[in-house]
């Protein structure tokens, strides 16, 4: 059986000659220039809060102007500390130069009002793959009265020897806040970290866990 309809041919429109540039080709693209952090959000001003718990007032009392001074200066962030709702308020300036600066000076903050010196949380703005993780004693064993105080014990050392030695072994820093425990660094060394603390929590000796330490951090020392 044979179609009576017509073969249909394809017709290839030409580029204009006004439109090729001197080489032949199609016009260049067209340049723009990157946008900035305000017309980025549509002109619109961001805010984040940052509440502060009563035992971090005095601190940040004291410590105010070396949090003030890299977010007002360095991260154009303009802050305050709102007395009244007793928090750190942070916001947008049309001379933001990245919208992320916002949230990397929220996290500065706040690593800030969970124990971590001002030195260690600087390194939040600076670099872009540290973050901070939190998790409790109760997260890995339940444990009560004279056997919560033992395994806080352990986890700090003699001193603070065992907490020393992780954070040096595993380039974190860690806050041990009553049952509470803060793990500041990068995502493989926290899982170092939180291995070995959690190993101790579990009631091993301080003296297999660096051992084992040892072997972990030669092993990612060959990796890198």
């Amino acid at each position: 059986m044979q179609s009576n309809e017509a073969p249909v041919s394809m017709e290839i429109a030409a580029v204009p000659s006004e439109l090729k540039s001197e080489s032949g080709s199609l016009p260049p693209k067209p340049n723009f220039e990157p946008l900035k952090a305000h017309e980025m959000s549509d002109g619109q001003v961001q805010f984040r809060k940052v509440s502060v718990p009563p035992h971090r007032y005095s601190p940040l009392k004291k410590a105010w102007m070396d949090i003030y001074t890299p977010i007002y200066e360095q991260m154009k962030i303009d802050i305050r500390m709102n007395l009244k709702a007793r928090r750190v308020e942070l916001k947008t300036r049309p001379d933001t130069p990245d919208i992320s600066n916002l949230q990397k000076c929220a996290d500065f903050v706040h690593a800030f009002m969970l124990g971590f010196d001002v030195i260690d949380g600087i390194a939040l703005l600076r670099l872009d793959e540290l973050y901070v993780e939190s998790f409790e004693i109760k997260d890995v064993k339940t444990l009560r009265g004279e056997h919560l105080s033992r395994a806080i014990g352990r986890l700090s050392g003699k001193g603070g020897k065992t907490k020393f030695a992780i954070e040096n072994a595993t380039k974190t820093r860690i806050v041990i806040a009553d049952t509470k425990i803060h793990i500041l660094g990068s995502f493989a060394n926290i899982k170092i970290a939180r291995d070995s603390l959690c190993s101790l929590i579990l009631g091993s000796p301080a003296g297999k866990v660096y051992s084992k330490l040892r072997s972990v951090t030669a092993r990612l020392a060959e990796r890198f």
